[in-house]
């Protein structure tokens, strides 16, 4: 957090105005943690700041409470000017009980401040948490600023006007925490009171309780001599226009519904609920008012046979799961592959292998996109680099599928499908057409050839059911070229492999070229990332270049085929990094395609990089090739 301005008093403190915090909430997972997380995302983005978060829940579904297993968190990084990570380190850590504090307070730089719920800490709690002591009184807190707060109790007297129980009124000491935070970095009170009328109009007892904890923690921060001073984080300069705050798995389930529109085909969603995908399905399911059809299949594999079907009848077929689901799937992708027809597997990746870590996140499952199903059977991969462009990726990947009669992969994952950022809503007109075409009824003069040809895409017909003189064979046998017969001939079978090769390789002439940013033109590293290392390369970027040195930076988008320059960029630096949350996956497909000595910088721990981790990874890199630092500046990232 860093201070520009102090202004004058308020309310008999200082106003201290700063550029940017970051704010970690953190309690037991029957808290509401994500619930305070997300109102203050919401109070600031109206507010008008940038912002970016990190939410971090457990697998469980109801750990034992106090539990370190059972910890909750949500990180958010508020900003008066472009940010592009949640942070690397919470400036401001709330913590509602021990296991709370233990958990994160390893993250909390000396200096920082942790306001914590003091009436958690009974010695039950703590003996829960793994604490041989009570950390508040034992003076292993001395390099942080502690502010103890009796949220319970003072969230119990708060509500006793509103009739709710005890045990009812104390579930709304979360209400209490954001009302405080909101008083200490003076955020709009209205936003969340109208949201808490909203959200629980049906039960006016907790709309009230909620109400009144929220208002009381507001008002202790402004009542109570604990807190020296207020802060301020002006708003961020934006663009005009209508902006929003969106999540990954929103903006994929709405550029789905503008795909679907753009491309003049109904959208059939076919998925089985799976953590960290499930969201997009409930979204899609929202809006049948846009003809949009949504099944909850009963497994897997019914889910990706259900889109392909609705494929077949002429929808845009979607099916959204994880790794574990793209295990099951893998047959029927084939089948698509084998049937040329359009069909979108969007992949919202989580740490692996088997069950693995399913709310953490990972970029583990590129390799099996590229190659997860038996024979040749290659498939388009796109994958979104920030929560908002998961919209434009979707419409890409539908425009691919479209275009080309082919399943293609989407790549998200739990980082960016759960993570939040402000999003300039984009005029329709702006949006490409990406509309498709249908075989027409056939004449009786011609046989109709449903394995005939586009000359520039490869690209067969896409023949609706029913449409008179349009019947032919499907099914997973090889077919017969042009005229889609069942052949068992060994020369046909080579020949459709490599017509299917050449169709998804023949992609690239039709994606933009990577774009390199490298102003100076003279780096010598370059970082070469994919997916939702985004943020964190581009913001090593600025803090490198605000030190002297050089650095350039390409991200990728089509990950197959790759851009047709991407081989004559990654030649031109005598380092490649790669950053990537796996053990190296575009690393050995750079290295393998280009021969250049690409270098993985590897992450599995189920979080993030920070920027801290690429930029030592840079300057590492350049101080084996003899570059100097230059002289140092302050970078606010």
């Amino acid at each position: 957090m860093t201070s520009t301005t102090e202004s004058e008093h308020h309310a008999d403190r200082r106003v201290q105005l700063v550029d940017r915090v970051v704010i970690r909430f953190a309690g037991d997972s029957g808290d509401g943690i994500q619930v305070t997380g997300d109102q203050f995302t919401t109070e600031s983005a109206i507010f008008g700041n940038d912002l970016s978060t990190l939410p971090n829940f457990p697998a469980e579904i109801r750990a034992p409470a106090g539990t370190l297993a059972g910890v909750s968190a949500f990180q958010v990084h508020i900003s008066d000017h472009d940010i592009l990570t949640p942070g690397d380190a919470p400036n401001v850590l709330v913590a509602m009980n021990p296991a709370a504090l233990r958990a994160n307070v390893g993250d909390l730089p000396v200096g920082g401040t942790a306001v914590v719920n003091s009436d958690a800490f009974d010695e039950r709690a703590l003996e829960k948490a793994g604490y041989g002591s009570n950390p508040l009184t034992d003076g292993s807190l001395k390099g942080f600023r502690v502010y103890e707060v009796p949220m319970t109790s003072l969230t119990l007297e708060a509500c006793k006007p509103s009739g709710a129980k005890a045990r009812d009124a104390e579930r709304s000491k979360n209400f209490f925490a954001l009302g405080l935070v909101a008083w200490l970095y003076q955020r709009p009170t209205a936003v969340t009171e109208n949201w808490i009328a909203k959200r629980y109009g049906k039960n006016p007892v907790v709309v009230e309780a909620n109400t009144l904890a929220f208002r009381a923690g507001y008002h202790f921060g402004e009542t109570a001599e604990l807190f020296e001073s207020v802060y301020e984080v002006p708003a961020a300069q934006h663009e005009p226009g209508t902006y929003t705050n969106i999540t990954g798995n929103t903006a994929v389930a709405w550029g789905l519904l503008a795909a679907a529109e753009l491309g003049k085909v109904p959208l059939f969603l076919g998925s089985y609920p799976i953590t960290p995908a499930s969201d997009i399905l409930h979204e899609l399911s929202k809006h049948k008012n846009f003809g949009v059809r949504t099944l909850q299949a009963e497994d897997e594999i019914a889910g990706v046979g259900a889109a392909l079907g609705a494929a077949f009848g002429g929808a845009l077929g979607v099916t959204t799961t994880s790794g574990p689901g793209v295990d099951l799937k893998a047959e029927t992708i084939g089948l698509a592959v084998s049937l040329e027809l359009p069909l979108l597997i969007v992949d919202i990746q989580r740490g692996g292998p088997s069950t693995g870590l399913p709310t953490k996140t990972e970029q583990a499952d590129l390799l099996h996109a590229m190659f997860g199903r038996h024979g040749e059977a290659p498939v388009p991969i796109v994958a979104a680099k920030t929560p908002s462009h998961c919209f434009d990726a979707a419409i890409e990947a539908v425009r691919i599928a479209l275009k080309y009669r082919t399943p293609v992969f989407l790549l998200s994952d739990g980082y960016l499908a759960n993570g939040s950022e402000p999003w300039k809503v984009p005029s329709v007109s702006d949006l490409p057409d990406i509309s498709t075409t249908f075989a027409p009824a056939a004449d009786g003069e011609q046989p109709f050839l449903p394995y005939a040809r586009d000359p520039e895409t490869l690209a067969r017909p896409w023949a609706l059911p029913g449409t008179p003189g349009l019947e032919h064979r499907i099914g997973g046998l090889e077919k017969a070229d042009r005229t889609g017969e069942v052949s068992y001939d060994p020369v046909n079978h080579e020949k459709m492999v490599h017509l299917r090769a050449a169709r998804i390789a023949g992609i690239a002439k039709d994606i933009p070229a990577v774009e390199v940013d490298d102003p100076s033109g003279e780096a010598r590293v370059l970082l070469l990332g994919w997916g939702s290392t985004y943020g964190a390369i581009a913001a090593a970027t600025r803090r490198v270049r605000a030190d002297g040195r050089r650095v350039a930076h390409v991200h990728l988008v089509h990950l197959n085929p790759f851009p047709a320059n991407l081989g004559e960029v990654v030649r031109r630096y005598d380092r490649v990094i790669v950053p990537e949350g796996n053990l190296g996956q575009l690393t050995r497909l750079v290295r393998a395609d280009f021969l250049v000595d690409a270098r993985a910088l590897t992450k599995v721990q189920g979080t993030p990089f920070t920027v801290t981790e690429i930029e030592q990874a840079v300057s590492d890199a350049l101080a084996e090739l003899d570059e100097p630092a230059g002289q140092a500046e302050e970078e606010s990232r």
